[in-house]
């Protein structure tokens, strides 16, 4: 019994040290956003000549306030980024399709409209600025 719960500790301290290690990270990532989400910019694609921090949130998500907070942060210090907020429930559809499975989320979208990178949590800000500016000049 003794190695049962010692076994059953370990793991769950291995678990949490992994969702802690990648909470807030951003990684590289792919793929088009499904048509219509984002309002028509630019080419009509809704990319335009901007790079869009995208944030995946809902009314309950209370670590989307910061989400918002680190990317108004970011918009304000580089020209040619736009932060558009999208509530998660709404939009099932494209959460499915880009699978979203936690919130807050953040797509970091090229001026082509791809997912150049994405995180889960609050991003750290001059992780998040370093990574906008690589895609800016991507």
């Amino acid at each position: 019994m003794t190695y049962v719960v010692l076994a059953v500790l370990a793991a769950a301290t291995v678990a949490g040290l992994v969702y802690r290690a990648r909470y807030g990270r951003l990684r590289a990532s792919g793929g088009d956003l499904p048509p219509g989400l984002l309002p028509p910019v630019g080419d009509g694609r809704g990319a335009g000549d901007s790079v869009i921090l995208l944030h995946f949130s809902s009314a309950t998500c209370a670590p989307c306030r910061q989400v918002r907070a680190v990317c108004a942060d970011v918009v304000g210090d580089l020209d040619g980024v736009r932060h558009v907020e999208v509530d998660a429930e709404e939009h099932l559809d494209a959460v499915r399709r880009l699978e979203i499975w936690r919130l807050p989320t953040l797509l970091v979208v090229d001026r082509r409209g791809r997912v150049a990178r994405r995180t889960v949590g609050v991003p750290d800000r001059a992780a998040l600025r370093r990574t906008v500016t690589e895609v800016l000049a991507s």
